[in-house]
């Protein structure tokens, strides 16, 4: 079985946020921080060296499996990445109402949170959790 690179450690979150070069991803990093913390009610673990994720879940796949956060964000370079696990075939109400975002396989990327609807961000989080809650079992 294939051990993935990036795993759940005890790495300081708030010293990784407060670490990215610019200080707008910062200050959204925070609030997601916040965001996610009430929404998802577990703490902010980092996964890797870049990903702040919360809560996990168990999944099998053809290289055996392994362990992901249930949702979380990296404030990337270019883009902050939003992690939406489920994908996004059920959004496509409140993706229209989102803002200015752009869409990977199960990553959903925004430049700056002020280019979009917080509450419609938080919408589908809380939506992306009930949807993983019903797949896999979720710590």
């Amino acid at each position: 079985m294939m051990t993935l690179k990036t795993q759940e450690n005890d790495a300081d979150v708030n010293a990784f946020i407060e670490s990215v070069a610019h200080p707008q991803k910062v200050s959204d990093g925070l609030i997601l921080l916040e965001v996610m913390t009430a929404l998802t009610h577990k703490p902010a673990k980092m996964w890797g060296k870049s990903i702040v994720g919360f809560g996990k879940y168990s999944y099998q796949n053809t290289s055996g499996g392994g362990e992901w956060p249930v949702t979380g964000f990296s404030p990337r370079k270019t883009a902050i990445s939003v992690y939406i696990m489920p994908g996004f075939d059920e959004f496509s109400d409140e993706l229209a109402r989102l803002g200015k975002h752009k869409l990977g396989k199960s990553c959903l990327y925004i430049n700056k949170l002020a280019d979009i609807d917080i509450e419609v961000l938080k919408a589908i989080i809380s939506k992306s959790i009930t949807i993983m809650a019903q797949r896999y079992p979720c710590e």
